[in-house]
C-alpha cells in the first residue's frame, strides 16, 4: 500500500469520526513549492458530505493524522487544501523495501484475462511512413505498459492485403514494370510497390484529364477512367480466385512483407500473431449472412447489404456492396471474431488506429454487440491525431510521405552529428558508436512522439527531437548515462537508514520513485506513453537538481555516501525501467 492509499484511508476515517459522514474518495495533489508539505489533501470536494468552513474541516482532519498516523509529522492549511508533512522515515523505509527489486513499478500478471493490442495494420501497397511511426510506437509501448501493469496482452495486426489499392499496385506494374523486382532494382520491396501506386495514380489523373478534355465531367471522368475500371475488373478477379491475378497478388505481396519485416526490426518492435485481410473478410461474410437472417442486417434493392444504426444515433453502415464484395468493415467483423477462436482467454482488445478513423470503430463495435458478442463491450480504439512536419501534410498517393526507413536513418545520421560535436565518445570503437547512434537518434524519435497525449496532433521536428537540453530523450538518456558513470566511480557499500537524515533534494527523490508504480497503472488504464514519458523527465529533472546540490562521492561519510549512490542507481533502474515499456534502450556511457 502506497503513501496515497494509506492517507486516504485514514482520512475517511477521520471524516466518519470526526463528522459522521461517508466520503466516497479522497483528491490529492502534489504540495505547492511555497508551502511546506509533501502532499496536499484538498477539502472542497468534501463539503459534498461535510458542511462547514473548509479551512477548519481541514485543521480537523490534520489533527486527526497527526495524532492517529505515526507518519504524518505535521500540517498546515491554505484555504481548503491540507498540505500535510510526512515524517523522513516513512520515506526512508520505503526506499530500503525498494532498494534491490529490480523490477520495481511492474506488477506481476494478476488477470486470467488477456488483452490483445493491434498496431500497424499497414496497406500493402506502400512502405510504412511516419504515421506508420507513430502508430508502430504508440501500439507497441500501450502493450508494454499493460504487461507492465500486469495484463496478460498479446500484440497484433491485421495486414490489409487485399482490396482497390492493392490492385492499383498490381495494375500498374504489368503496365510500367518491365519486370523489376526488388533484387533487380535493389529496392526493399515495399518501396518498389509503393512506386507503382504513384504511378497508377499519375496515369489515372491523367485519363481524368484526357475525359473531361472530351466532354465528361470530373465526376463522371473519376469513375469511368480505363485504368480505375481495370484495377476494379482485377479486383473482382481476385476475388474470384482467378490464378494469374492471384500468382501476381501473392508475389507482389510477399515483396512488401519483406520490407515491413526490415522496418519493424530497425525500430525494435514486435508481434505475437499476424491476421491477413484476405483470410478473415470471408468469416466477416459469414456472420453478415447470419446476420441478415437474424435481422442485425437488412438488404436494400441493389442487393448491398447494410446495418441500420439510426436508433443508437449513428446512420446505415453498408456491410457488403451489392456485387458481394467486402469492405473494411467486412474485414473488421472476421477478424475480431477470428481472435477470440484463436485466443479464448482475450476478454478485450485494443485498436490503434488514426483519429480520421473515430467513426468506424463506433460502428464496428456496435455491430459486434448487436450480433450477441459479449466481450464486445470490452473493445477500445486508441484514436491518435496525425503526424505533421514543417512542410505540411504527407499525401501516399503523391509520394510526398515520409519514408519510415529513411526517418531511422535521418534520426540516427542526426546523433552521430551531434554526438561528434559534443565530443564525448574517446574510448569508443567503431561498432559502440554505431549502436550509440543509434540508441539516440531511435530515442531521440520515439520520446518525441510519445511524450504527446495520443490524442493531440504532433508537429514532427528531427533536429529538436535530438536536442540534448529539456524534455528530449536524450537529456534522459545523458542523465542514465551520468548516474552510471557515478556508479562506476562508487566503492560504497550498505547503509543504514537510522543515521540518515534526508536533504530535501533526496526526500524529493524518494517522493517521485514511490509515484512509479501508480504512474504505471495510471498509463495503462488511460492507454497512454506520454504519462510515462513525462514522469520520467520530471524524474530526471529531479534527479539532476539533486545532483547539483548534494555531493554524492564526496558526502561526508560513507553511511550517507552508501545512501546517496544507492538512491542514484535506484533513479537510474526506474529510468529504464520507465525507458523499456516505451520501447526505448539507455546507454551505458555517453
Amino acid at each position: 500500500m502506497n503513501l496515497q492509499n494509506t492517507l486516504e484511508l485514514k482520512v475517511k476515517s477521520a471524516v466518519k469520526t470526526l463528522f459522521d459522514a461517508d466520503l466516497p474518495s479522497v483528491e490529492f495533489q502534489a504540495t505547492r513549492k511555497e508551502f511546506a508539505g509533501d502532499i496536499t489533501v484538498v477539502v472542497f470536494p468534501m463539503l459534498r458530505v461535510v458542511k462547514g468552513n473548509p479551512v477548519l474541516i481541514g485543521e480537523q482532519i490534520g489533527q486527526y493524522l497527526v495524532d492517529n498516523l505515526s507518519l504524518v509529522k505535521g500540517f498546515n492549511v491554505v484555504k481548503g487544501f491540507l498540505n500535510v508533512e510526512i515524517d523522513d522515515s516513512y520515506y526512508l523505509i520505503f526506499f530500503k523495501t525498494i532498494q534491490s527489486n529490480l523490477t520495481f513499478g511492474f506488477s506481476e500478471s494478476n488477470d486470467d484475462k488477456a488483452v490483445m493490442v493491434e498496431y500497424s495494420s499497414p496497406n500493402t501497397n506502400k512502405p510504412l511512413h511516419l504515421g506508420h511511426v507513430r502508430n508502430v510506437l504508440l501500439g507497441y509501448s500501450v502493450s508494454e505498459i499493460l504487461k507492465a501493469s500486469g495484463k496478460t496482452v498479446y500484440k497484433t495486426q491485421i495486414i490489409n492485403d487485399r482490396g482497390i489499392h492493392i490492385c492499383k499496385s498490381m495494375l500498374a506494374w504489368q503496365r510500367f514494370g518491365n519486370g523489376e523486382t526488388p533484387e533487380s532494382t535493389g529496392l526493399k520491396g515495399d518501396k518498389l510497390v509503393g512506386n507503382y501506386y504513384v504511378e497508377f495514380d499519375k496515369a489515372y489523373k491523367e485519363e481524368i484529364k484526357s475525359l473531361i478534355a472530351q466532354g465528361q465531367s470530373e465526376d463522371e471522368a473519376k469513375k469511368k477512367a480505363p485504368i480505375l475500371l481495370d484495377a476494379q475488373n482485377m479486383l473482382r478477379k481476385w476475388e474470384a480466385g482467378d490464378e494469374e491475378v492471384v500468382a501476381l497478388w501473392k508475389k507482389m505481396n510477399s515483396w512488401v512483407y519483406d520490407g515491413f519485416e526490415v522496418t519493424y526490426k530497425n525500430i525494435g518492435v514486435d508481434f505475437d500473431k499476424y491476421y491477413y485481410e484476405s483470410e478473415t473478410y470471408l468469416l466477416g461474410k459469414e456472420f453478415i449472412a447470419e446476420g441478415l437472417k437474424t435481422g442485425v442486417f437488412f438488404k436494400k434493392e441493389d442487393g448491398s447489404i447494410w446495418c441500420d444504426l439510426t436508433e443508437d444515433g449513428l446512420d446505415e453502415k453498408i456491410v457488403l456492396r451489392s456485387d458481394g464484395t467486402a469492405l473494411y468493415m467486412t474485414q473488421d467483423i472476421g477478424t475480431a471474431i477470428q481472435r477470440i477462436k484463436d485466443y479464448p482467454d482475450v476478454s478485450g482488445m485494443v485498436y490503434t488506429v488514426g483519429n480520421e478513423q473515430d467513426y468506424h470503430f463506433k460502428v464496428l463495435f456496435l455491430i459486434l454487440k448487436k450480433l450477441g458478442f459479449d466481450w464486445a463491450k470490452n473493445l477500445y480504439h486508441l484514436s491518435y491525431g496525425m503526424v505533421d512536419l514543417p512542410s505540411g501534410k504527407m499525401k501516399s498517393r503523391e509520394g510526398t510521405v515520409v519514408d519510415a526507413d529513411d526517418l531511422i536513418d535521418e534520426m540516427v545520421a542526426t546523433a552521430e552529428e551531434i554526438s561528434k560535436e559534443l565530443g564525448k565518445l574517446e574510448g569508443y570503437d567503431e561498432d559502440e558508436k554505431k549502436d550509440l547512434y543509434k540508441t539516440i537518434g531511435l530515442g531521440a524519435l520515439k520520446y518525441y512522439i510519445l511524450k504527446v497525449d495520443p490524442k493531440k496532433r504532433i508537429l514532427f521536428d528531427p533536429k529538436e527531437s535530438i536536442d540534448f537540453q529539456g524534455n528530449t530523450g536524450p537529456f534522459i538518456q545523458y542523465t542514465y548515462a551520468r548516474i552510471q558513470s557515478i556508479i562506476r566511480k562508487s566503492t560504497s557499500s550498505d547503509f543504514d537508514v537510522s543515521n540518515i537524515v534526508l536533504h530535501k533534494k533526496e526526500k524529493q527523490l524518494v517522493k517521485q520513485l514511490e509515484q512509479f508504480p501508480l504512474v504505471i497503472q495510471n498509463a495503462a488504464e488511460q492507454y497512454s506513453p506520454a504519462l510515462i514519458a513525462n514522469y520520467t523527465y520530471d524524474l530526471v529533472k529531479d534527479f539532476n537538481s539533486f545532483y547539483q546540490n548534494v555531493s554524492i562521492l564526496g558526502a561526508d561519510s560513507d553511511n550517507e555516501k552508501g545512501f546517496r549512490v544507492a538512491l542514484s542507481n535506484k533513479v537510474g533502474q526506474t529510468i529504464k525501467n520507465a525507458f523499456s515499456v516505451l520501447g526505448i534502450g539507455v546507454p551505458e556511457r555517453m
